[in-house]
């Protein structure tokens, strides 16, 4: 089981990966979204803002979130960090259950093709 830190480093990485991101990437990441990850084995949110191909102001919250982001996840600290590193397909993952994402449909489309 991944740990707080685990996934707050999976985070960091997937920010340094949208601040380098050239093109379409570039492009998916560039608006301007609250977000929020929701770690369910270990009961802790990560909010922030997703904001100019950056992901600002990260926070770490036990349970869940008492407002819903705009872009909003939810899985295991195991899922995260695989999908991070690019060993989970994040379409996979979301039609088998094990992501699971309130957004609208133009954010989620934007989502995969940054995860």
């Amino acid at each position: 089981m991944a740990t707080i830190e685990e996934c707050r480093a999976a985070l960091d990485r997937l920010a340094e990966n949208l601040a380098g991101a050239k093109g379409e990437l570039r492009d998916a990441a560039a608006p301007d979204r609250s977000l929020s990850c929701h770690v369910t084995d270990l009961d802790v949110t990560f909010t922030g803002h997703l904001m100019g191909g950056h992901i600002q102001d990260v926070e770490t919250q036990p349970g869940t979130p008492e407002r819903r982001a705009e872009i909003a996840l939810t899985m295991s600290g195991d899922d995260l960090v695989a999908l991070v590193d690019g060993r989970l397909n994040f379409a996979r993952a979301w039609a088998a259950g094990r992501v699971r994402v309130q957004a609208s449909v133009r954010d989620v489309l934007r989502l995969r093709s940054l995860l």
